[in-house]
C-alpha cells in the first residue's frame, strides 16, 4: 500500500539564518579509511536545509448537518445554516529560485483556499500558486520577500546512479525539519501506483508522512528529486521511498515561469509494454521497449515513419524499458525539439526522427451544454481533439464527443453519465460533433439507444 505524505508546516526547533546554497564539489567514491567514515553531513545540511520549507494548505469544507433534508426536523426548527469547517494539510517544499519560486507536490496543496510557506528561520509568507498538475503530482508556488531566498540548485537526475549517497530533508509528521540519509536504491521505477506519470527515483532514506514535496539531495548539495510517496503497510517508513526526478522538476518549473500549463508532446500513437511473449514473437533478446499499438493518421508518429507493431527501444540515447519510460523522456525533452528514436520494426532496426509538437485542437472543442427533454440534459459535451484528450488525460488517438461535466440532479446524472465518457453513436448513427449530438438528442420520439465508450469499454444504454 502506498502512503502519501499529508503535508506539514511546523517551524524548526532552532532558527537558521538563510544562507545561499552552494554546491559542494566532491568525487563519488566509497570511504577508504576510518577517518573518512567519521565524516559528517553537517556542512552539506547547513547549505541546503535553509532552502527546504514547510507548506501549509487550508481549505474550507462544507459542514453538513445530520438533520439536513429531514422534513420533520426542518418543520419545527427550519433550515439551519451550516458553517464551513477548515481542513489543513502539512507538507514540505524546496526553493529553487532566489526570487521565491519553490516546488512541492500537487497533493500537498490540492483544493487549497489558502497556502502559506514557513522557512526554517521562522519567517512565514503567503504563497501564490503558479502551476499545478495532478498527473505529475507537482506544483510551483511563489513567495515574495525583501531579499534573495536560499535555494537548492537542480541537478541532472540522469547522472544519478544506484548506490549514490543522498539526503532527504523535510518535515515528517509535522515535528519540524528533519534530515535522513540513505542511498539511491533504484532508478526509473514505474508502475508503483503513485500517479499517472510514473517514473521515480527509489531511495532508502527515511521518508514519512509530511516529507511530501521535500528535497532529495546528492553529495554536491543539489536537488536530484522531490520526495513524493512511500511504500508502507504501517504508514511509516519501511525504507522504500519514491522521488520525482529533478529533470522532470526542471521542465515543470520552466513551464510555470513561462506562464503556460505543463504540456506533453503530442505523438499521435498509443504504446503498450513488450511482454516476454511479444519479445519472443518479435525476436527481441529481452522484453524491453514500447510497442506501437495504434498510429493516428497525419500525426507526428506517422510522419516520422512509426508503424503499428514497431518497438521503440531507445530515445536520444536513453534505453526505453516501457511506455512510462518513453512518456518521461518525451515530457522532459520538451516541445519544439526533435527526438531520435531507435526502433525495431519488420525491416530490422532503424533510427527515426520524431518532431515533438504541441497537441493540435482539431477539431475545435465547441463545448455545449445540452438542455431540454433528453437523456443528455445537464451534461456539457465537447469535440474530442488531441489537445483536449491531453488535458483530460485520455489517449490522444481517441475521437468523438466527450462528456466534460455532469450537473448533479439532472437527467444526465440520473442516467449515470460521467466526465470523460465518449458518446459514439445515438440510435445507431455515429455522432460526429457536439452540435450533431445536441441536434439529434432532441429527436426522441421512439426513445434513445446510446453507445458510450468508458475506460476502453463500449456500453449501450436504451432509454424510453
Amino acid at each position: 500500500m502506498l502512503g502519501f505524505s499529508p503535508a506539514a508546516a511546523v517551524h524548526a526547533q532552532e532558527a537558521t539564518a538563510p544562507v545561499a546554497s552552494q554546491p559542494i564539489t566532491s568525487g563519488a567514491r566509497a570511504p577508504t579509511s576510518q577517518a573518512e567514515i567519521k565524516l559528517s553531513f553537517a556542512p552539506l545540511v547547513k547549505t541546503s536545509a535553509p532552502a527546504v520549507v514547510n507548506v501549509y494548505a487550508a481549505r474550507a469544507v462544507a459542514n453538513r448537518s445530520p438533520f439536513a433534508g429531514d422534513p420533520f426536523f426542518e418543520q419545527f426548527f427550519g433550515r439551519q445554516p451550516s458553517r464551513p469547517r477548515m481542513e489543513s494539510s502539512l507538507g514540505s517544499g524546496v526553493l529553487v529560485e532566489s526570487s521565491g519560486v519553490l516546488v512541492t507536490n500537487n497533493h500537498v496543496i490540492e483544493n487549497a483556499d489558502e497556502i502559506r510557506v514557513a522557512l526554517a528561520d521562522g519567517r512565514e509568507f503567503a504563497a501564490k500558486l503558479l502551476l499545478k498538475d495532478a498527473r505529475t503530482d507537482l506544483a510551483v508556488l511563489k513567495i515574495e520577500g525583501d531579499e534573495p531566498f536560499p535555494v537548492v540548485p537542480i541537478a541532472d537526475s540522469d547522472a544519478a546512479q544506484i548506490g549514490d549517497l543522498v539526503l532527504a530533508i523535510g518535515n515528517p509528521f509535522g515535528i519540524g525539519q528533519t534530515v535522513t540519509n540513505g542511498i539511491v536504491s533504484a532508478l526509473a521505477r514505474t508502475h508503483v501506483g503513485v500517479n499517472d506519470f510514473g517514473y521515480f527515483i527509489q531511495t532508502d532514506a527515511a521518508i514519512n508522512p509530511g516529507n511530501s514535496g521535500g528535497a532529495l539531495i546528492d553529495m554536491r548539495g543539489q536537488l536530484v528529486g522531490i520526495n513524493t510517496a512511500i511504500f508502507s503497510r504501517s504508514g511509516g517508513s519501511n525504507g522504500i521511498g519514491f522521488a520525482i526526478p529533478s529533470n522532470m522538476v526542471r521542465a515543470f518549473v520552466e513551464a510555470a515561469e513561462r506562464g503556460t500549463r505543463f504540456e506533453r508532446p503530442y505523438i499521435g500513437a498509443v504504446f503498450t509494454p513488450v511482454t516476454a511473449e511479444i519479445a519472443e514473437a518479435l525476436g527481441l533478446p529481452r522484453p524491453n521497449g514500447a510497442l506501437v499499438q495504434t498510429v493516428r493518421p497525419g500525426g507526428p508518429a506517422e510522419d516520422a515513419g512509426l508503424r503499428e507493431g514497431d518497438v521503440v527501444l531507445a530515445m536520444n540515447g536513453f534505453t526505453i524499458d516501457n511506455p512510462d519510460t518513453l512518456g518521461y523522456r518525451l515530457a522532459t525533452a520538451g516541445i519544439g525539439r526533435d527526438a531520435e528514436l531507435r526502433v525495431e520494426g519488420s525491416g530490422g532496426e532503424e533510427t527515426l526522427r520524431l518532431a515533438l509538437q504541441a497537441a493540435p485542437e482539431t477539431p475545435a472543442r465547441d463545448e455545449r451544454r445540452i438542455e431540454g427533454e433528453t437523456p443528455f440534459a445537464g451534461a456539457s459535451v465537447a469535440n474530442l481533439s488531441p489537445r483536449l484528450a491531453e488535458e483530460l488525460d485520455m489517449p490522444d488517438t481517441r475521437q468523438g464527443v466527450v462528456v466534460m461535466e455532469v450537473e448533479p440532479g439532472t437527467p444526465a446524472a440520473r442516467l449515470g453519465f460521467q466526465p470523460k465518457d465518449v458518446i459514439l453513436a445515438l440510435n445507431g448513427r455515429k455522432i460526429d460533433s457536439s452540435a450533431d449530438l445536441e441536434r439529434r438528442a432532441e429527436d426522441g420520439r421512439r426513445g434513445w439507444e446510446i453507445e458510450v465508450e468508458r475506460d476502453g469499454k463500449t456500453l449501450v444504454q436504451r432509454v424510453r
